[in-house]
């Protein structure tokens, strides 16, 4: 369409967007400590919730430090090794202490025997269809109900599994399967089951299945689109009385890897894996090994958005992982908006743009967004930060970013992010700095106005047409509520002979914007539509 070349008028302002002081880095939650690998052993009964487990962690410190702290609640301890020899330790029913040697830059190995009944974490039930089964449920801290460990988001490690468990389950999980073999004089049978996962991933996606699945081969995928072999083999786990539901929603899987590591990278892992699972959340992006409730399975109602969503995880929130949990949207907004652009992908702009609107309703509706930032560092509650902040707006924001910056830069700027931070930790403004330096703009405003604040701009708008100038000239206001924001508006002005002329009006963070549109127009224009692709999170009422 036309461009039109815009003066902009700024009347006199009442107040602005105060720049915001740089964010402080965050306290290490276990200062001096890098847990490098964890080598975990389970023994799961027949019967009941009371597992026995050896886990053995290779420890680095990184300062001088001495002790270590473990996160385990309620389990008993047996012993705990040091470098292979007995030492003490203090228990309480969170944590286990433990001294450390002299020293500030060294590694060692601990070694912690211990068991019990395990109450949350690793989900324990009996069911009618499966019969007794466990799914691990760690997210957001819960890992540590049955699994030593530093359990923050943080510390990333690498994980293997050893699991001896009745023969008829079937053990999935993290990374690929090493093998499998009979316990020896067991009765019942036993298996014992080995994994190995060879990226450092936190503790809340480092999990393990046990339950008699159906295994539907879905194939190797995305070839010459990841990082670690050729292809991505993925399969399917589910309930064996759903062997006919299969692939069902899991016959886009190919497309969804394929198409998201053409959009920003390589997948990060060898294989993917799909289960039929007990979890508290519609899905669970466990590296490698996704989680999905069980219920839309039984009830057929599945879809392929919750397949794109929690896929996108592994590339966001798996291998680059927030460090600390204000900045959750780093996960759950970019899964938001992937599985957005995989609606886009697979059933055209018009669905995309249909999830947009319905992504950007919840968005201005919710009270939470009204109340409270998106990199909300005063929620204690990590299960509240579960809201329309870190999924819906967290996504919007991206959107938004990809209209400011472009195609090419946002998604330059999206490969060098997860380049740079793939099989680590990053904040906000890591992010904000790799899109910066893909497109040549300053974006600290951007990041400040739309995470570090709450609500979105409130727009009222009208127009009038000067005759003997020939001009449209726009009022723009901004409500008080929530301050004034800074922001791209698109325009199309619809003329009297029925033509739409494309414009774009740089709004200031000001109470009030004053814009006079040129070249003249000849006649007055009959409408003018006001974001017509839906690129802005504002509400907008025209006068």
């Amino acid at each position: 369409m036309p461009s039109l070349r815009i003066v902009v008028l700024t009347l006199v302002a009442s107040g602005r967007l105060a720049g915001q002081q740089a964010a402080p880095a965050p306290r290490p939650y276990r200062p001096g400590i890098d847990v490098l690998n964890y080598a975990l052993s389970l023994d799961l009964p027949d019967s009941g919730n009371r597992i026995e487990g050896r886990a053995v962690l290779t420890v680095r410190r990184t300062a001088r430090t001495d002790t270590l702290v473990l996160d385990l609640v309620r389990l008993r301890v047996d012993s705990v090794l040091l470098d292979e020899r007995a030492t003490r330790f203090g228990r309480d029913s969170a944590t286990i202490r433990i001294p450390l040697p002299a020293g500030s830059s060294d590694t060692v190995t601990i070694a912690v025997r211990y068991g019990g009944p395990v109450t949350d974490g690793l989900i324990i039930r009996n069911d009618t269809a499966w019969g007794w089964t466990a799914f691990a449920d760690n997210w957001p801290n819960r890992g540590r109900y049955w699994i030593p460990s530093v359990d923050h988001p943080s510390d990333k490690a690498t994980v293997s599994w050893t699991v001896r468990a009745p023969s008829r389950l079937k053990i999935i999980a993290n990374g690929a399967r090493l093998g499998e073999a009979p316990v020896s004089g067991s009765n019942p049978p036993r298996t014992v089951t080995r994994w190995r996962m060879n990226e450092p991933i936190p503790v809340y996606l480092m999990v393990i299945a046990a339950a008699p699945f159906y295994a539907y081969d879905l194939g190797e995928t995305a070839c010459g689109l990841t990082l670690v072999g050729r292809c991505v083999h993925q399969w399917a786990y589910v309930e064996p009385r759903l062997a006919d539901f299969l692939p069902g929603p899991f016959k886009s899987a190919a497309d969804i890897v394929s198409y998201f590591g053409s959009l920003v990278g390589p997948f990060p892992y060898e294989r993917l894996a799909h289960l039929e699972s007990s979890t508290r959340f519609g899905g669970m992006e466990n590296a490698t090994a996704i989680f999905y409730a069980d219920q839309p399975f039984r009830k057929r109602t599945m879809t392929d958005r919750v397949v794109a969503h929690e896929t996108a995880h592994q590339w966001f929130g798996d291998a680059v992982t927030e460090t600390e949990w204000p900045h959750l949207w780093l996960s759950e907004g970019f899964a938001t908006y992937l599985e957005a652009l995989w609606t886009r992908n697979s059933a055209g702009d018009s669905a995309f743009r249909a999830e947009m609107e319905e992504m950007r309703r919840a968005v201005l509706s919710s009270q939470v967004v009204a109340e409270r930032p998106v990199i909300d560092t005063a929620e204690q509650n990590l299960m509240a930060l579960l809201n329309n902040n870190s999924y819906q707006k967290g996504g919007f924001v991206l959107h938004m970013l990809r209209a400011t910056l472009g195609d090419s830069a946002f998604f330059r700027g999206l490969h060098r992010y997860y380049d740079r931070y793939r099989n680590g930790n990053a904040l906000s403004d890591d992010l904000r700095r790799e899109l910066e330096a893909a497109s040549g703009t300053p974006l600290g405003w951007f990041f400040d106005q739309w995470l570090r604040r709450p609500g979105f701009p409130e727009l009222t708008t009208s127009w009038t047409y000067d005759a003997a100038a020939k001009r449209v000239i726009l009022s723009i206001t901004q409500a008080g509520r929530f301050g004034s924001y800074r922001f791209p508006l698109t325009v199309d002005i619809k003329t009297a002979v029925g033509r739409r002329v494309r414009t774009r009006v740089d709004v200031t963070a000001q109470p009030s914007t004053r814009v006079t549109l040129d070249p003249p127009l000849d006649t007055a224009p009959v409408e003018l539509v006001f974001d017509p692709d839906g690129e802005l999170l504002a509400t907008i009422v025209t006068r």
